[in-house]
């Protein structure tokens, strides 16, 4: 079980990336929530296995098609297992 606590930069608030990312970490089996920040930011944090969390990555650093990803801020962390599901908060 991995955690991993993610700031994805750029233009990605109002091009759908919330809910591709909610999608994309249910199909990985993933729980956890993805939010909007001040400043036009993305936060994601999730819980679950190696592999799928690095798929997350790397959805992560592209995002849905109309998403501008310039950085993408990557920290693991240690898992809480608080998650009952993955949400847009």
């Amino acid at each position: 079980m991995k955690r991993i606590h993610i700031i994805v930069k750029g233009s990605v608030q109002g091009v759908f990336f919330r809910s591709n990312t909610k999608e994309t970490a249910i199909k990985l089996g993933l729980k956890g929530y993805v939010k909007n920040l001040d400043g036009g930011s993305v936060e994601i944090v999730a819980e679950g296995n190696e592999d799928e969390i690095n798929e997350l990555i790397e959805f992560c650093k592209k995002g849905p098609g109309s998403a501008q990803v310039e950085d993408v801020e990557i920290e693991f962390e240690k898992p809480k297992i608080e998650f009952k599901s993955f949400e847009i908060k």
